[in-house]
């Protein structure tokens, strides 16, 4: 069988294609990547491509959101903000074990930043909370700033994230009015952190850091370090592990078995187990 790579996800075959069932589903462990768009959030899109994947198989009402009786076992492996997009690592059967290794590896990401006006949620969807000048800031400034949020570092994450308090959401709490403190500050690594353009009042960064690091509080820390305040307006991931945005993101016109199997990474059951 000839299959030649032309772009993420788009593969030449001279097979015929594959045709999904079920069985075929439930019988795949290992870890794939799909491209994770601006808008939903990683959930939704795991549902969504589980409703699609199951739809092929021929489920006539599939219900991804269902806990329990699962027909097929999948998770995803660290959660990218809703205004987000780029890699969603997926695992499925035995690759769910796995995911934790995806949580605490290596990512990598490019962050455009916006100087002078601070959000709630440190990002563009949030309410602007503060507006301060930064006609100040050079380049130059923005470079020798960032090599102190460079190596291990302490960061507090943002009040608007996955983090959890007494089973529920930060972000969830915080939307239905609840007063949420701030977790204390945490240890991550940043492995390289590099200024890749500056059109006041937008910057954009590379980041390649390790797991539990919030590019949100970095651009938010970084604005303050400036004497001035920043949020993050755009963000791509685009590494997670040895899943790169270019050559692995299956993006959802591809959600088929066919280039799932083609793009995964299979785990065995004694792989699984030593994650």
């Amino acid at each position: 069988m000839k299959a030649a790579w032309t772009m993420a996800g788009n593969i030449h075959t001279t097979t015929a294609p594959i045709r999904s069932s079920l069985s075929q589903l439930q019988a795949l462990n290992g870890l794939f990547a799909v491209y994770k768009k601006q808008g939903p959030t990683s959930a939704d899109v795991l549902n969504k491509l589980k409703e699609v994947l199951l739809k092929e198989a021929g489920e006539k009402n599939p219900n991804p959101r269902k806990r329990k009786k699962q027909s097929l076992k999948m998770g995803h492996g660290g959660t990218l903000d809703s205004t987000a997009s780029g890699v969603l690592v997926v695992g499925v059967g035995n690759g769910t074990k796995m995911l934790s290794t995806m949580l605490a590896g290596t990512k990598k990401y490019v962050a455009v930043g916006e100087l002078g006006k601070a959000t709630d949620n440190l990002d563009a969807s949030g309410n602007v909370v503060l507006e301060k000048d930064f006609g100040h800031i050079t380049s130059l400034d923005i470079e020798e700033k960032l090599k102190s949020f460079t190596g291990d570092i302490m960061q507090v994450p943002p009040l608007y994230s996955a983090l959890k308090k007494d089973g529920q959401r930060l972000s969830v709490l915080l939307m239905k009015g609840h007063k949420v403190e701030a977790k204390p500050a945490r240890p991550v690594t940043v492995h390289n952190l590099t200024l890749q353009e500056f059109k006041p009042p937008l910057f954009t960064l590379d980041i390649e850091c390790g797991g539990g690091f919030y590019v949100r509080s970095l651009v938010d820390d970084l604005g303050k370090a400036l004497s001035s305040c920043a949020h993050v307006k755009e963000l791509i991931r685009t590494k997670q592990g040895q899943f790169t945005l270019e050559e692995h993101a299956l993006h959802e016109e591809h959600w088929t078995l066919e280039h799932v199997l083609r793009s995964l990474q299979p785990c065995s059951e004694s792989e699984a187990s030593r994650s």
